[in-house]
């Protein structure tokens, strides 16, 4: 090797080095904003104005119907969630089939659960499944960012509408996965009515009421409301929580879950 090209190495080496040591400014108000799925018609939107605003964010992904015709977690978004990992995003599971639970099942030693799911091929049905089949529905949704996001996701599930009983939560976690909710505060609104609750008021209440710490929720897409709340909202939430002192982090840095993540599954 020449000593040019020697130099150079060192000088690569060095840059690199000096890139990987930089850490993220400090933050003493720090919210933590999530997506779970939905129709994806403003995913792309959304997209743009974490981009623009450099916020990383918790993506909680389920296989739900989309506005043109297939579904979130299918080959046509395939790239899209690869090109958010390669952001700098995190993932983690909202269930495959969108999975919502109704109850738990006690039978002596038995422990099942009622479930509906809303999406997949038994949508709207209402069956039972053992906690071992809840956890494999769990881990679906997560082999499949794993596979096309090339990175591996968080683990933590949001059961849909955050339903849940002590019972399931008991049941996730000795299978390796640690429940995530959400603030009052931090239910931006997007799935309301939107004659109720407009853009403005939902916009004006979340910059009101959030605190420090909250998990924040929102969606890609909610099929029920007229005036779409992302990306209309969204960005001047961000730039509002940012004037305001706040930033952005994703689960993986949040107190209650940082240990969590480290744990092998």
């Amino acid at each position: 090797m020449t000593i040019r090209l020697k130099s150079l190495c060192v000088l690569l080496l060095a840059v690199s080095t000096a890139a990987m040591a930089v850490q993220a400014p400090a933050c003493d108000k720090p919210v933590y904003l999530t997506f779970d799925t939905g129709h994806m018609g403003v995913a792309p939107l959304i997209a743009d104005v974490l981009r623009r605003e450099q916020v990383h964010v918790t993506f909680f992904a389920a296989n739900e119907a989309t506005k043109t015709g297939g579904s979130s977690l299918d080959n046509e978004w395939a790239p899209w969630w690869k090109a958010r990992a390669a952001e700098g995003h995190e993932f983690a599971s909202h269930t495959y089939d969108h999975v919502y639970w109704r109850g738990d099942v006690v039978k002596g030693q038995d422990l099942s659960f009622k479930v509906k799911p809303s999406a997949g091929p038994r949508e709207g049905q209402q069956f039972t499944m053992t906690a071992a089949q809840y956890c494999e529905e769990i881990g679906r949704s997560e082999d499949r960012l794993r596979a096309m996001t090339g990175k591996e996701p968080l683990p933590l599930f949001r059961a849909p509408g955050g339903k849940t009983s002590p019972r399931l939560l008991a049941a996730a976690k000795s299978c390796g996965y640690a429940h995530v909710g959400w603030a009052p505060a931090g239910f931006l609104g997007d799935e309301l009515s939107s004659e109720k609750y407009t853009n403005q008021r939902l916009l004006d209440q979340a910059l009101a009421n959030i605190r420090s710490g909250d998990i924040l929720l929102a969606h890609l897409g909610i099929w029920s409301r007229q005036d779409p709340w992302a990306p209309t909202v969204l960005e001047p939430l961000i730039k509002g929580l940012k004037q305001r002192g706040f930033c952005f982090r994703t689960l993986r840095e949040h107190p209650d879950y940082a240990g969590w993540t480290r744990k092998p599954k």
